[in-house]
């Protein structure tokens, strides 16, 4: 979360701004919570973190890393078909990867640098 703070007079810090992490596809922005919200809503997903990932044509496009619950053979094509019913053209997850556990921090926060540079450098190593 990005905060803007602006010095008074009295040279006190003022809240001005604060602004939600947004991922830009195609120019328009969105949260990676929102995807994540609805990817683990699906039952056989254990977890869920999404990333903005490079794209030519788009600049960004949303890049989901799913964990699936023990038995799961969701795949891919369900997931995509899934999201893209519920949300809007721009918001559509264009990828997933398979992966064992989302990175966190001891905080719990999803730890996405970490996914960027996997997905960038084309690791298919599995966290």
């Amino acid at each position: 979360m990005e905060v803007m703070l602006e010095i008074n007079k009295k040279h006190q810090p003022l809240l001005i701004q604060k602004a939600k992490r947004t991922d830009k596809a195609q120019g328009i922005s969105g949260t990676p919570a929102e995807l994540e919200q609805l990817l683990q809503s699906i039952p056989e997903i254990a977890d869920a973190a999404v990333i903005p990932y490079p794209d030519e044509e788009a600049g960004q496009i949303p890049m989901a890393y799913v964990v699936r619950k023990p038995g799961s053979t969701i795949s891919e094509s369900q997931i995509v078909d899934s999201i893209a019913k519920q949300v809007a053209p721009y918001k559509k997850i264009r990828r997933v990867a398979f992966i064992n556990s989302i990175p966190r921090s001891p905080a719990g926060k999803i730890l996405r640098r970490e996914l960027i540079d996997q997905a960038i450098s084309g690791t298919s190593a599995r966290l």
